[in-house]
């Protein structure tokens, strides 16, 4: 996905409509996205959805490792240093089993303050540890399992038999309007715990 370069209004602005273009021409056995965060930015999305969206088709095939300035308009191709950014990318990765054929590319410049050759060697290194940080803090989520669990039971509705009805299309519009009319007041929802879990993570980090 490359948006806003050079139209408003293009196929590729973001995961989903790379998805969709390759859908319409019977392309999805041939392509797998490659995602860069700057891009993601530049949609308007985060870079763990664009993963999610990808993965989820099964057509993520490689990510370029860089950030961008979300004040800005433009591709900044900056060099990624933040741990929370590289922990999302690992987790989504880790989740999904790891690269098969693609990687983790560098699609990054130093700025233009950073003109000596040492630069250079200061970015691609604080590049690749922050992804190598990330890898680790991710691995350190999937395996003390207390963020999977808090999701498993956010959506346990759809374990009931209802939800499996409804998951395996065999439940209509008529049936769930019969179902919940006698119900009167919808059942409480739990609260979805943002401000504990973004604790969590920071837990992590």
């Amino acid at each position: 996905p490359k948006p806003k370069e050079p139209t408003k209004h293009q196929y590729d602005s973001d995961a989903a409509a790379c998805l969709n273009f390759l859908r319409t021409y019977d392309l999805m056995p041939h392509f797998k996205l490659n995602l860069e965060t700057n891009h993601a930015t530049l949609a308007g999305h985060e870079m763990m959805h664009e993963l999610e969206v990808a993965i989820g088709a099964g057509a993520l095939g490689s990510i370029d490792a860089n950030t961008g300035d979300p004040l800005l308009g433009w591709d900044t191709d900056q060099f990624p240093t933040s741990i929370y950014l590289t922990a999302q990318c690992m987790l989504s990765i880790l989740r999904m089993g790891g690269f098969t054929t693609g990687g983790v590319n560098f699609d990054a410049k130093v700025r233009r303050e950073s003109f000596e050759p040492i630069d250079l060697f200061y970015a691609h290194i604080g590049g690749m540890d922050a992804f190598a940080r990330g890898l680790k803090i991710a691995h350190a989520i999937i395996a003390d399992g207390r963020l999977a669990e808090f999701v498993k039971g956010r959506y346990r509705s759809w374990d009931s038999e209802l939800g499996r009805r409804i998951e395996s299309g065999k439940a209509s519009f008529d049936g769930l309007e019969a179902y919940i009319l006698p119900k009167g007041e919808a059942d409480t929802n739990l609260s979805g715990r943002q401000e504990m879990l973004e604790n969590l993570i920071n837990d992590y980090i």
